[in-house]
């Protein structure tokens, strides 16, 4: 395994670490633990330029998210957002132009044609909750906690919410954005905000090895999957069946299915050409 920082190591500690494992498996870590790994506008355009780099990256074939430090992520950096409010404008340029940096960058989770995993310790807040539910699946520390506490102090958890309620039952996700109160790892689990709870200290292996397993099946198949996932959520339910039924027409054509079919057949493990 080799870490490497993003970008040619400078004069200070890169915001985001990168690593790549065995299988096809990268893994990005959040780097800012003195700031609870809070979303810079650094850092934010750091992992844009990652995600960007993995989606043309044949070579990995799921994606970990990951922080160091007692905290996953404390959403945005307030003390970065308040430096702007002596602008000329009071800061609505500079803030607008986060925030749409930011919105963006979790699309780009989404739209990624590979499976992105957040491994959670510590607190998930704000941004930080965000991106938790933006990422295709979550596993757990059992001492993790989410919350969109923008609330609390006058500022509405709103692009945080478009995530959250994309994860969670209506009720839950006011609940969490009107009270700002946490919910503790076993709650996001039953609310269905993370997959699995794990023992703190472990979380960041449980992911890699979801990673892997799901880095051994066909990366065509994982693609054309994941885009049609998301895309059949925006439908009514007769367009998402007939879209579907495309979708599957089009993936029995596939060499990857025919391959694994006859696998199946004849009782021996798939070669896949991810075709």
């Amino acid at each position: 395994m080799t870490v490497q920082p993003v970008y040619p190591v400078a004069s200070h500690t890169p915001a985001l670490l990168r690593e790549t494992v065995e299988s096809g498996v990268a893994v990005l870590t959040l780097n800012r633990p003195a700031a609870r790994n809070s979303l810079s506008k650094d850092l934010i355009s750091d992992l844009q330029a990652e995600l960007d780099s993995i989606a043309r990256d044949d070579g990995i074939r799921a994606v970990v998210i990951t922080a160091n430090g007692p905290a996953f992520c404390a959403g945005h950096d307030l003390k970065e957002i308040t430096a702007h409010r002596a602008d000329p404008d009071q800061g609505r340029a500079c803030f607008a132009r986060l925030i749409s940096a930011c919105s963006a960058m979790m699309q780009s989770i989404v739209h990624l044609p590979k499976p992105v995993i957040a491994a959670v310790q510590g607190v998930a807040t704000a941004a930080g909750c965000q991106l938790v539910a933006s990422c295709d699946l979550a596993i757990a520390a059992d001492n993790a906690s989410f919350a969109t506490p923008g609330v609390d102090i006058g500022l509405f958890c709103s692009t945080p919410m478009v995530a959250l309620s994309r994860n969670v039952a209506p009720k839950h996700a006011m609940h969490m954005l009107l009270t700002g109160e946490p919910v503790d790892a076993a709650t996001a689990a039953a609310i269905g905000l993370v997959n699995r709870v794990v023992p703190a200290g472990t979380e960041r292996a449980a992911a890699i090895d979801l990673a892997r397993r799901i880095a051994s099946k066909s990366a065509y198949t994982v693609r054309v999957g994941k885009a049609a996932f998301y895309r059949q959520l925006e439908l009514p339910l007769t367009e998402a069946y007939n879209f579907a039924s495309g979708v599957m027409t089009d993936n029995l054509m596939a060499e990857d299915a025919d391959e694994g079919i006859r696998a199946f057949i004849d009782k021996r493990p798939p070669l896949w050409k991810d075709r």
